[in-house]
């Protein structure tokens, strides 16, 4: 069995359900915490009991605890140059998105990945969850016909305070990939194509611009579109965006809460001026765990199995391309190619 030697970059709060996961594996254990503050990593230590030693240095941590393995939960900025610094000690690394600030740098890590023959997997937690492996496996049998077309609405008013409020771009940078790689995920098909209009509504609480309307072209042929804000107060969508996915012979329908479900045409009945439709559910047949556990399971199969994990960061990368795709659309004001 493989034993994960796990050092876990970041002492914030995300790191708490990481150190919970791994707590519960039978072949892993954490040998080091490493903050740039050591005393936010001694209140980590002393909150969870954990009797392993402390660093300001990820390369010193690696030299000193022999680990296999780096939890990269750190902030946004921080990500390249721990990614980076663990792959080339020989570690692998699973990681918060995003990959990095630029998408520049994240084609930089990808290929210090590839260079090193280490994994780096990205946390994409919004995959592993029952209803959106139901709406994937109802669009894939076909039952809605050939897509054509896919959108998502996604409208909440999150106070973070912190880094958050000062991004340039939080909504876009910071969750909207989340979106973005929900549609590719469920869709089968990469962004080729973006336009994108960013914008901060009256009111908003965040320094840079907290919502977009975007529209990608996808590589079958379909159309992806975003409205989003984090800055929305009251009917809010679920964290999942609403969803709406057209198709040749009906559309399908996600709330990102419940179960999808679909109408397609029923080809029993004459044609009319409106089409009459049959109303069905799809059925969730989904064994895994869910949410940030559902995806560690995976990422720790991966290494286990020797082979790529569903977010691994050479996919991961295809919707950096369409996060950072949409900003460089938003700041010309045309449509780019991806």
């Amino acid at each position: 069995m493989t034993l994960h030697k796990i050092v876990v970059a970041g002492c914030g709060n995300m790191s708490n359900t990481w150190l919970d996961y791994a707590e519960q594996r039978d072949n892993a254990e954490i040998v080091g915490l490493v903050d740039v503050s050591l005393d936010t990593a001694k209140v980590l230590a002393e909150r969870r009991n954990l009797q392993v030693p402390l660093f300001s240095d990820l390369s010193r941590a690696l030299s000193e605890t022999n680990a296999n393995l780096v939890f990269d939960v750190t902030i946004p900025a921080a990500h390249k140059q721990i990614v980076t610094t663990a792959l080339e000690a020989g570690c692998n690394v699973f990681g918060e998105k995003p990959i990095a600030e630029s998408l520049e740098d994240a084609r930089k890590v990808l290929k210090v990945a590839q260079e090193t023959g280490k994994k780096y997997t990205v946390m994409q937690n919004r995959r592993y969850n029952k209803q959106i492996r139901a709406l994937r496996d109802l669009l894939a049998s076909g039952s809605i016909g050939t897509i054509d077309s896919l959108h998502a609405d996604f409208f909440l008013g999150p106070h973070f305070g912190g880094f958050r409020d000062e991004m340039n771009s939080p909504l876009i940078v910071d969750m909207a990939i989340h979106t973005f790689d929900q549609a590719r995920f469920i869709s089968g098909a990469d962004a080729v194509s973006v336009y994108c209009h960013e914008f901060n509504p009256l009111g908003s609480w965040y320094k840079g611009n907290a919502s977009a309307i975007i529209i990608y072209e996808m590589s079958d042929g379909s159309v992806f579109s975003y409205r989003g804000s984090w800055c929305a107060e009251g009917l809010n969508t679920s964290w999942e965006s609403d969803w709406r996915v057209t198709g040749s012979k009906g559309t399908a329908r996600w709330d990102g809460s419940n179960l999808p479900f679909y109408e397609v045409v029923d080809t029993t009945r004459p044609i009319q001026f409106m089409s009459k439709t049959k109303f069905e559910t799809s059925p969730s047949t989904w064994e895994g765990r869910e949410g940030h556990w559902g995806c560690l399971d995976e990422m720790f199969g991966s290494i286990e199995e020797n082979r790529l994990a569903e977010t691994d960061c050479t996919d991961n990368i295809k919707s950096m391309e369409m996060v950072f795709g949409a900003l460089e659309s938003a700041k010309s004001g045309q449509k780019i190619l991806l």
